[in-house]
């Protein structure tokens, strides 16, 4: 069982920079494949980006060149890096995890990979002024 706490949103102008974080609790963080997703006013939630437990990584298109997805192994957290930020990026942001045994790592950031993730934090709000 893996529990997941957001942190770092907030209000910023368009064109600043946010860092996201995510602590989870649990054991075995390591072998966890963890993911970022956003769900803006009025639309469905979506991915932004993922991290493998092995340190592969793949951006949404959308945040491709903006935003930097890490993660630190010793201190259980991932951080997404959000510069440039854009009005439409205003979102809340979720962090999810799936174990690596769990469902592949093709299949979480793929189309629909959404619903393969087991486990989410509450979320964070970022509002991107214009």
């Amino acid at each position: 069982q893996v529990q997941l706490v957001e942190s770092g949103g907030g209000l910023v102008q368009a064109g600043g920079s946010l860092r996201l974080s995510c602590a989870a609790s649990g054991r075995s963080f390591s072998n966890y494949h963890m993911g970022w997703f956003r769900q803006g006013p009025g639309k469905e939630r979506e991915f932004v980006a993922a991290i493998s437990w092995s340190g592969g990584i793949y951006y949404a298109d959308s945040v491709k060149g903006r935003f930097t997805i890490s993660r630190d192994n010793s201190k259980n957290t991932v951080s997404l890096q959000m510069n440039s930020l854009k009005f439409e990026d205003t979102a809340v942001y979720y962090c999810a995890a799936d174990p690596a045994t769990s469902s592949a790592w093709s299949v979480l950031v793929g189309e629909d990979g959404m619903d393969y993730w087991d486990y989410w934090g509450k979320g964070t709000l970022v509002t991107v002024s214009s």
